[in-house]
Order: structure tokens, then C-alpha cells, then sequence
């Protein structure tokens, strides 16, 4: 499938697959998107609502690695513990990597190691990337994940419905669901009937609420038992 990078509305780039017409992070702002669906709405939500003594984070596609670079700069800044599960099936290749421009969008020159360790870092693996944050890649399809109680964040960062379905059913979020402890949150930039009917349908209370810049709505799911 041919693919080529190109620059979102914020300046930050991201990667396009032509054939699928569909791109890793929004057009509108991938820099944008991540702080607003991930940290804010689901990093900073978790704390200021359960303030979990460590937070262990499931990512359901690593992609380019923006969220768990942009979650680990939040770490170092406010000094807090983050456990890093990137889940990913196709790993993105070096020199697709090479040209993205995340550390300078985000005025991390001084960082730019900890991002290039990220993706050089072996799979299946924990990587110790500072005290307050370690990462572990995992290779694998969503369909393999069999956690059971370990995260109390999700990242649900999959591509959309409209090209890959089979990753936003009833099957996939009971994985989820399975995945987290009590007292945790899922947040996703979809929006769509079907998906939250799928989250309501495995036991998540599931909220809508503002999108990032260029998308009405988004959800987060929340597991309380």
C-alpha cells in the first residue's frame, strides 16, 4: 500500500495511505488531536478523577509513536509514573520515521533520543526510557490481546471503521473491557452510533463529548464496577 507523509493543519506531520485514503492522526491537526483526545481527555481526566498512584497505559496502535511520546513529555513535566503497552501490527518503517517532525513541533530538540529509542528500542521488550517512564512495544493484532486487569488507560488510536470495521466490534472492546482495572478510562477520536453501542454493550458507562479541532465528537468509555 503506498504511503507518504505529509503535513496536518497544526504543522506536525503524519503519515497518508493513499489507497485507503486515511492517514495516522487527523489532517486537521495530528499534534492537536493527540493533546486533546489522549492527554487532556483521557491522561488527565484518569488523574484528576481516580488519581491512580502509577498509570499503566495500553496504546491500540503505536503508529508514528506521537501519543506515547507527547504522554512521556507529560510525565517528565509533572513528575508522575507511566507503565507504556504500545500495541502494533505493521510497525512503521525507519525512514518513514525519520521524517517525522514531532520534536521540533513540540520544542523537544532536547528529547529527540528518547524519540528515536522509542522505535529503535526492541519489540516485546520493557525499555526503560527515564524513572518515570518505560515503554514496551508489542507486535501483535488487536484480535491477540488477552490482557486481563493490567491498564487503567487506553489509548484507542486504530484506524477508523470506515477501512478496518472488524477493529470496532463487540468482540474487540470485551478485550478492552477485559484489559482494565476498575476505576479506568478508554478514549477514542470516533464518535460513531455503532461504536459506542459496542462499548455500552460489554459493561463501559460511555460519554460523548467535544471532538478535536475538525471532528464534532469523540468518546470515552469508563469502567466501573
Amino acid at each position: 500500500m503506498k504511503r507518504k507523509i505529509i503535513t496536518t493543519e497544526d504543522g506536525s506531520s503524519t503519515i497518508h495511505l493513499e489507497e485507503w485514503d486515511e492517514q495516522y492522526h487527523s489532517t486537521h491537526g495530528a499534534i492537536q488531536e493527540a493533546n486533546h483526545v489522549y492527554i487532556k481527555t483521557g491522561l488527565q481526566h484518569l488523574q484528576n478523577t481516580f488519581n491512580p498512584v502509577q498509570i499503566h497505559i495500553l496504546e491500540i496502535g503505536f503508529g508514528t509513536g506521537l501519543n506515547a511520546f507527547i504522554t512521556y513529555l507529560q510525565a517528565e513535566k509533572h513528575n508522575f509514573n507511566v507503565n507504556y503497552h504500545g500495541v502494533e501490527a505493521y510497525p512503521v518503517l525507519p525512514e518513514e520515521i525519520a521524517q517525522l517532525n514531532y520534536v521540533s513541533q513540540l520544542k523537544a530538540e532536547n528529547k529527540a533520543a528518547i524519540f528515536n529509542k522509542m522505535h529503535v528500542c526492541e519489540w516485546e521488550k520493557e525499555t526503560v526510557l527515564s524513572e518515570n517512564f518505560t515503554l514496551t512495544k508489542r507486535q501483535q493484532l488487536f484480535d491477540q490481546i488477552t490482557d486481563e486487569g493490567k491498564f487503567n488507560l487506553i489509548y484507542f488510536d486504530a484506524f477508523g471503521a470506515r477501512v478496518q470495521p472488524e477493529l470496532w466490534t463487540v468482540a474487540i472492546f470485551q478485550k478492552m473491557y477485559n484489559a482494565l482495572q476498575n476505576k479506568s478510562v478508554l478514549v477514542t477520536y470516533a464518535a460513531k452510533g455503532s461504536v459506542r453501542r459496542a462499548m455500552q454493550e460489554v459493561g463501559f458507562k460511555v460519554e460523548r463529548l467535544p471532538g478535536p479541532p475538525g471532528k464534532r465528537e469523540m468518546l470515552r468509555a469508563t469502567k466501573i464496577n
